[in-house]
């Protein structure tokens, strides 16, 4: 069973960093059609990709909401020549499909005394109230901590997955447009949700950029924008365009991440990927980005969306990873729900042992 967050001392737990071993890649199935109005069909050949790329390096877990739903599931991971001993079900009903943000925090245990891996359950509450209802998705790591047995600790404030990027050494990337929008922890003060981050994620230094880009729901997610590549190096999306609206969000960034310092005191390397040609659906601009790559066991994850810049992004990404295989997959449908491939998983890392 869980365990709250007062059995337990959080000295010695950590956020790893994505590119860290996994033990498994969790997802919740999509079923919610209002993500995807009239279109939800579409969306599934790209998704069964995902998974069967995912599927041939380590564990996927999908959280369905029954029988009939994982069945639904499996046929399309079947058309698409999946692992199938690596995909594993969990009846765990959720309200939507974005499991960066609903599902667990994992954290693992290095150095001290205590259980080798923790989950964190923040609360949810859909970016800020928009898609009610959400009681499903904010139950999701208290079921998979009591699935795996695994102690479940309970911060106390609204938190994303996607809000926040590790550099595995102390370090923290993060937007004060999401974390600190009044419509998530109204109550704190950009120092405090700093003591929070410090606090369950272990880590020691929290650096912020101050927006995401446009048409994205979440509020300006660092998923979308600035991502950690290895301890010391971000890849860092920016607009060609200057007559697009997102030419000076990026810039700014791109500005205060110049600035940054990292622990040691060394700034950060920058590498700078196009944003791909601007995506819409019924007139409606949608946050189609590379940066929204998923970094799993001996592969990387890239959306791509259909135009020219698909293969630049993919030959920069790629010189970032030499250890492991870029592999883009046309997330046009997908990024109609308002996300892609990082926002709809999670990972689970693996305990290494001494």
């Amino acid at each position: 069973m869980s365990t709250t967050n007062n059995k337990i001392s959080l000295s010695g737990y950590s956020f790893p960093a994505e590119w860290e071993k996994h033990a498994a890649t969790w997802l919740s199935w999509p079923h919610k059609e209002e993500s995807w109005p009239e279109r939800i069909d579409l969306i599934y050949p790209a998704y069964a990709q995902f998974i069967k790329e995912l599927s041939f390096h380590e564990k996927v877990c999908i959280n369905v909401k029954d029988e009939e739903m994982k069945n639904f599931a499996l046929a399309h991971i079947k058309k698409v020549e999946a692992n199938l001993e690596n995909v594993h079900f969990y009846l765990h009903p959720t309200n939507d499909a974005w499991c960066r943000d609903h599902g667990p925090a994992f954290l693992i245990n290095k150095f001290e005394d205590g259980p080798q891996k923790i989950i964190l359950d923040w609360g949810f509450n859909a970016w800020g109230g928009k898609y009610p209802p959400f009681d499903l998705d904010d139950a999701i790591p208290t079921l998979i901590g009591n699935a795996l047995n695994i102690p479940v600790i309970y911060p106390g404030i609204i938190m994303e997955g996607g809000s926040v990027d590790f550099n595995g050494a102390g370090t923290v990337l993060t937007s004060k447009s999401c974390l600190l929008n009044k419509n998530r922890n109204p109550q704190l003060s950009q120092t405090q949700i700093e003591q929070y981050l410090k606090k369950y994620y272990g880590v020691e230094q929290v650096l912020w950029v101050d927006d995401g880009i446009v048409g994205d729901d979440t509020d300006g997610h660092i998923d979308d924008t600035v991502r950690f590549v290895n301890d010391h190096t971000v890849i860092a999306v920016l607009e060609d365009n200057k007559e697009d609206e997102n030419y000076e969000i990026l810039q700014k960034n791109l500005e205060q991440l110049k600035e940054m310092r990292l622990i040691n005191g060394y700034p950060l390397k920058i590498v700078t990927i196009p944003m791909p040609d601007p995506v819409y659906c019924d007139g409606q601009r949608l946050p189609a980005s590379y940066a929204n790559f998923y970094i799993a066991n001996n592969v990387v994850i890239v959306p791509t969306y259909r135009c020219e810049k698909d293969t630049i992004a993919l030959e920069i990404i790629q010189s970032q990873f030499p250890d492991r295989k870029v592999i883009g997959i046309d997330s046009t449908d997908i990024i109609w729900g308002l996300g892609s491939f990082h926002c709809l998983s999670q990972q689970e890392p693996a305990i290494i042992e001494a």
